[in-house]
């Protein structure tokens, strides 16, 4: 009897040790960027597919709908086209480094010509998913701006964005693409698009 539940014992010990590396396989890392240096706050980055080639180029602001103004966040169809740079904003914390995991802010570096603002919005209409836009409100009237925050989290070889929206609960989706008459919109989607930050 002793024998067993000496062995009893080990068997529980050893499944405890062997699966805490798991448990702790989610925490926080800086990102970084295509050269391997840490992403930070006070630089500007394109984000651009980890895979180049015919999946399209870097992540700019355009026209879709029936919008007159460029405030829909899109992939562009070129694949040469870095697009136009982003700038990450750190919530709560005073550090540069951006970590996975970590909410965050997203704008385009250059400020728009039409839209109150660029920094990144969840818009909701009668599109088949929320998209990602810029701006406030004022900029998508008749739509639902959705709160909540942006991460980096790790994906595969590299990373994909994610948005947090925040009700009575909050709950968090992938960032991936819709191709639209005009555009590849990014939106909230169980397809993520993965990708890579390129310091300017």
């Amino acid at each position: 009897m002793k024998v067993a539940v000496s062995l009893t014992l080990s068997f529980f010990l050893f499944a405890f040790t062997t699966n805490l590396p798991l448990a702790f396989s989610d925490v926080s890392a800086k990102v970084v960027d295509s050269q391997g240096r840490p992403v930070s706050s006070a630089a500007k980055y394109y984000i651009l597919p980890f895979f180049s080639g015919p999946t399209g180029g870097g992540v700019a602001v355009g026209k879709a709908g029936n919008s007159t103004c460029d405030a829909t966040v899109l992939q562009t169809t070129d694949e040469s086209d870095r697009g136009q740079a982003v700038k990450f904003s750190t919530r709560g914390t005073s550090s540069d480094a951006i970590f996975t995991g970590q909410p965050l802010d997203i704008a385009f570096a250059d400020e728009p010509l039409c839209a109150s603002s660029s920094k990144w919005v969840v818009v909701s209409d009668d599109f088949p998913e929320a998209w990602v836009g810029i701006g406030g409100a004022e900029d998508h009237p008749g739509k639902k701006i959705m709160s909540g925050t942006f991460k980096i989290e790790k994906f595969d070889e590299g990373y994909k964005l994610v948005f947090c929206a925040t009700t009575t609960t909050t709950t968090c989706y992938n960032i991936g693409r819709h191709d639209d008459v005009k555009g590849r919109r990014l939106v909230l989607t169980n397809k993520p698009f993965q990708v890579s930050f390129n310091h300017i």
